[in-house]
């Protein structure tokens, strides 16, 4: 199971960063838009030294990667390096051997709306950074210099990576224009808000408080049915003073509909409490070391 998992895992992840190379590659570099991170700043060294997206990338990331086993340790995950150097692989592929940017809307039209360029690119890019990810992992780059920074100096790493994004944005001005620069801007801001609302929607759950009177049944589906964790809590009904068994559990927002049709069937009286929950942590879902 732990196998079949890992695989989906890893197509899942796959999927997101062909999505977020397909963003980059059709929009947001053909049309000079540096949206920060290492893309970012591979289209700026691009501009100056005519050598490819893509290889920069490839360069850039080695050298980070490099800083960190010699600054901070090298504990990325296997996910992390495949995913980093995925993209990677995905962006020069489809910049340089498989030219996808030639189908582009701007360049069939032969003109450019930047405010569209910016919207489908960051959608795509956006979408695709957050299923790598809720996959538990991650496309490296600046993330490894907010890690550093934060290991010397404390920084809260979501905020130093937002600096170092609006910092490669800005510096977009020197090779592509201000208009430009600033249209960069709007992407690294659009760009987050997609992701969490994304992430959001991909890693909320419920839980879910369940007074009944088939407490057996009802533990044994959410056991075996629907693979999640119960927790039995002894109670007394205030009003009359009957003790009964509460059952707690927290599932997916996705199996919540089974949950429900279940207890139609078989405890139509049962009264259910749901909550929605940000995040959540441990075995059958996020990692706790991934934690936002």
């Amino acid at each position: 199971m732990n196998r079949i998992i890992l695989v989906r895992e890893y197509i899942l992840t796959t999927v997101g960063l062909l999505l977020t190379a397909l963003g980059l590659d059709m929009f947001l570099v053909p049309n000079g838009i540096a949206a920060g991170g290492v893309s970012g700043l591979s289209m700026i060294l691009s501009h100056f030294t005519n050598i490819p997206v893509g290889i920069w990338m490839y360069i850039l990331n080695a050298i980070l990667f490099a800083i960190a086993f010699f600054t901070i340790g090298f504990d990325f995950s296997a996910k992390t390096i495949y995913s980093t150097f995925m993209l990677n692989f995905l962006v020069d592929l489809f910049d340089r051997i498989v030219p996808i940017w030639k189908y582009s809307p701007p360049y069939i039209h032969g003109e450019v709306d930047y405010i569209l360029a910016v919207f489908f690119g960051v959608m795509l890019t956006a979408i695709g950074m957050a299923i790598t990810f809720s996959q538990n992992s991650s496309t490296g780059g600046t993330d490894i210099i907010a890690r550093i920074i934060n290991r010397y100096f404390g920084a809260a790493i979501g905020t130093t990576l937002m600096i170092i994004d609006f910092i490669i944005g800005f510096s977009s001005m020197f090779s592509f224009g201000i208009e430009k620069a600033m249209y960069a801007i709007l992407a690294i801001i659009m760009n987050g808000m997609i992701i969490d609302f994304v992430l959001h929607g991909i890693e909320m759950s419920s839980k879910v408080i369940i007074f009944t009177e088939k407490t057996d049944q009802v533990i044994d589906f959410i056991i075996n049915e629907l693979k999640r964790g119960v927790t039995k809590i002894p109670s007394i009904g205030a009003y009359t003073g009957k003790e009964r068994m509460l059952i707690l559990t927290v599932i997916r927002r996705r199996e919540l509909a089974e949950l429900i049709h279940f207890l139609k069937k078989t405890d139509p009286k049962a009264f259910v409490i749901i909550g929605e929950v940000r995040q959540v942590l441990g075995e059958g879902f996020r990692e706790m070391d991934k934690a936002l």
